[in-house]
């Protein structure tokens, strides 16, 4: 057991970590909240037809529109701004600014009705983590880097982690099915909705032709569908089940490391001191945040969805 909790963990690590290249790949010449739309409404249809057969009930009236806020905070605001954002930002800065969620989740808590305050090691663990942003986003003076990063693409991505934070705390009191799986299936379907009525909206399918699809974006597309939504989740379920929640949650440090290396050695993207400083910092706030917490799995399992 112990080895397939392993093996299982590592390939989280690698999954969840290159879903961030895989969306880079992908919207190389998909537009980037059509591709997102395509992703889990298909995500979504195998794992609702996959619970289906497996004898749960669909979502009543009220779950789906549960799901359908969720999933358009989470995967409309959330994975689809990254997408966008990725057009300008590198894929591992972009997994690195995702991956201070924990800290929007602090706030988003603290400010909700009877939500639970931070504590002062809470606090301090927001204080250094945004420092560590800053050195990431800020001026390059600041750290003595060329690097240049759209502002744009940067607001973008820090909207992203608040909606995110927004749709994890709202799911904790939603009315939701009782398998986690079908939850995730109907929140895909519900946020592939918004997502292709904000492609058809923001008129990225303007000029676009389905004939300058390359097959390069299309094997990502696909390794996000069946690996980084199926497979990664799929995997993810299963750790949780049999695994302590503490060894799955370490995930969420190590993925920002393997997107960093794998935009750098894929995708040729910048790696310089600016880049691991920022991440030391971040990856390390987070730690501090969720140590000082008294739970976080529910805000894990909801930033499991993202990717």
């Amino acid at each position: 057991m112990k080895t397939k909790i392993w093996l299982a963990l590592i390939a989280l690590y690698i999954v969840w970590g290159s879903t961030y290249f895989g969306i880079k790949v992908a919207i190389e010449t998909i537009p980037p909240f059509f591709h997102a739309a395509v992703r889990f409404f298909l995500s979504g249809v195998i794992l609702v037809i996959w619970q289906r057969a497996a004898g749960y009930p669909l979502p009543t009236r009220k779950q789906w529109i549960s799901t359908a806020i969720i999933g358009n905070l989470l995967l409309l605001g959330g994975n689809g701004l990254v997408s966008w954002a990725e057009q300008f930002i590198p894929s591992g800065i972009a997994a690195l600014i995702i991956a201070s969620v924990p800290m929007f989740l602090v706030i988003a808590e603290a400010i909700r009705p009877n939500g639970v305050k931070p504590t002062w090691r809470g606090i301090l663990g927001l204080l250094i983590g945004f420092v560590g942003i800053f050195i990431l986003v800020g001026p390059g003076k600041v750290s003595g880097s060329n690097m240049q990063l759209n502002p744009f693409g940067v607001f973008a991505l820090l909207c992203a982690c608040i909606l995110w934070a927004s749709g994890s705390v709202y799911s904790k009191n939603a009315d939701l099915p009782e398998s986690s799986l079908m939850t995730t299936g109907a929140e895909m379907l519900m946020g592939s909705i918004g997502l292709i009525i904000v492609s058809l909206f923001s008129n990225e399918l303007h000029g676009w032709h389905l004939v300058e699809v390359s097959m390069r974006s299309i094997y990502g597309l696909i390794y996000l569908i069946t690996i980084g939504s199926i497979v990664g989740f799929g995997s993810y379920i299963w750790l949780l089940q049999n695994a302590p929640i503490s060894l799955v949650s370490t995930y969420a440090y190590v993925n920002p490391i393997v997107a960093v290396l794998l935009g750098n050695w894929l995708g040729n993207e910048p790696l310089e001191p600016r880049i691991w400083l920022a991440t030391a910092i971040i990856i390390g706030s987070v730690i501090f945040i969720n140590i000082s917490r008294s739970s976080v799995k529910e805000d894990i399992a909801k930033v499991a969805e993202s990717v």
